[in-house]
């Protein structure tokens, strides 16, 4: 079993930059693949970013692709979300989740929700343009 907790979210205008973070606790956080994923009022959740449990493979959505980045320090159990140039279509509730074990391939997995097993309770991005 593994938590994970968001932070980081907030109000911002556009054109600014946030970054959220989500801690693990619990089981080793090195052994676990995990993703970004937001969901927006009235719209289906969707994937932002994964990365793979060695942090050496990254996905992004095309719509925050070249403006967002993921990382993860395995040695403080932390994932990040580095968020620059928001825009008003960021606006969502930001959630982090964890599968361990999990490998990449050809299957493009990481970007079902259903494939991941843990889920942090979201932290809030809101961006008035």
């Amino acid at each position: 079993q593994v938590q994970l907790v968001e932070s980081g979210g907030g109000l911002v205008q556009a054109g600014d930059s946030l970054r959220l973070s989500c801690a693990a606790s619990g089981r080793t956080f090195s052994r676990y693949a995990m993703g970004w994923f937001r969901q927006a009022p009235g719209k289906e959740r969707e994937v932002v970013s994964a990365i793979s449990w060695s942090g050496g493979r990254t996905y992004y959505a095309d719509s925050v692709k070249g403006r967002f980045t993921i990382s993860k320090d395995n040695a403080k159990n932390t994932l990040y979300l580095q968020m620059n140039n928001l825009n008003a279509e960021d606006t969502a509730v930001y959630y982090c989740a964890a599968v361990e074990g999990r490998v990449w391939d050809g299957s493009v997995w990481y970007r079902d929700s259903r494939r991941y097993d843990y889920w942090g309770q979201g932290t809030q991005v809101t961006v008035s343009s």
